[in-house]
């Protein structure tokens, strides 16, 4: 049981006494040890250094061109290769705010896909998410799903070129430790160079606390001017996580061999553990290869691809769906340690063309 002290910014925080759920440390939780290195705050305009916010950023470098919105969770919000946008940004209503559009490549933050019932528990400490909080992204099951919305996120960027953007935020709002309640800084970085973007997610524990990770990545790719049956969608031989109706794991894996061939009329809305460090999963087609390396801390995926929309997420995900509940392999974060988690986004030209 657990006593349930109500708080009306989305989330309730206890005391765990029993039936919370796994607690850690266990066999299923990976500690990281990786000492915090001084990271110096460097500000390369003077908007920045007067500490006034930046609504956009444009980063440019060969045939790619990026924009980011620091103001708005740090999202990606375009990436075009030779002036074509590759990334997909969809919406059922056309007046669906910004949070409720599925964009570019969002942060999914403190956890990535779902919470099973909205509750989780580590180190005593137990929380019941509100599903009806305007903090928290929900599934259309009410379930909540990817953390914080990005805008609620108040990102500071602390480095700022034509070729790289980097964006600090302290997790010590009441708001934000009411859904997530470990003090800690996250810290995001993007570098654009003529092959592609390389995002890294660093978690800092740099408080009393440690820190589960379960955050994901989200890039919902395009391929501008060819139907989506006959993209060409390249994955390695995963293991396929077995999913209950509400899209939650039950504890089993299925393997899977490589796939090389036409999206078609697939369907996606699964997860995967993958074999190794450094799996690639990319898209081809009309003369454009768009690839996800999964380079650092990335062990799992989540791939989402409806034959009603021409766009396909391919997520990278630093723990297993639901393992903020389950613990299931979850990484932590000891005081005095950082976390860091990389993918890289390749866009190339290929002699293919509309096929």
């Amino acid at each position: 049981m657990f006593t349930r002290d109500t708080d009306p910014r989305g989330a309730r925080i206890t005391r765990c006494m029993t039936g919370c759920g796994p607690q850690a440390p266990s066999s299923r939780v990976r500690i990281i040890d990786m000492s915090i290195e001084p990271v110096p705050l460097q500000d390369s305009s003077a908007a920045h250094a007067a500490g006034e916010p930046t609504r956009t950023h444009v980063l440019a470098a060969g045939d790619l061109l990026a924009v980011f919105e620091p103001m708005r969770g740090m999202v990606c919000v375009s990436l075009k290769h030779r002036g074509e946008e590759i990334l997909s940004r969809v919406a059922s209503n056309p007046a669906a705010s910004f949070d409720e559009v599925v964009s570019g490549i969002a942060l999914r933050y403190p956890f990535a896909n779902r919470v099973r019932n909205g509750r989780y528990a580590f180190d005593g400490r137990c929380v019941q998410l509100d599903p009806a909080s305007s903090w928290l992204s929900t599934d259309v099951n009410g379930t909540p799903s990817d953390g914080v919305r990005p805008s609620r996120l108040d990102w500071r960027v602390v480095e700022a070129s034509d070729r790289r953007l980097r964006a600090r935020i302290s997790w010590t709002r009441d708001e934000l430790l009411q859904v997530f309640p470990f003090p800690h800084d996250v810290e995001l970085s993007a570098t654009l160079d003529g092959l592609g973007l390389t995002i890294a997610v660093a978690v800092l524990a740099n408080a009393e606390a440690r820190v589960p990770v379960s955050f994901g990545l989200n890039p919902r790719l395009t391929l501008p001017g060819l139907p989506r049956e006959k993209w060409r969608l390249s994955m390695p031989a995963m293991a396929g996580i077995v999913l209950d109706e509400q899209l939650l794991p039950v504890g089993e894996r299925t393997p899977l061999p490589p796939y090389d061939g036409r999206l078609a009329d697939l369907d996606f809305d699964h997860g995967f553990a993958l074999p190794t460090t450094g799996a690639t999963m990319s898209l081809e087609g009309n003369g454009r290869r768009i690839s996800i390396d999964f380079a650092d801390h990335f062990p799992y995926a989540w791939i989402e691809a409806s034959s009603a929309v021409d766009s396909v997420t391919l997520a990278p995900m630093t723990a297993a769906p639901d393992a903020l509940r389950s613990h299931e392999d979850l990484p932590v974060v000891v005081a005095g340690e950082r976390f860091t988690a990389t993918c890289r986004i390749r866009v190339e030209s290929t002699s293919n063309s509309l096929h």
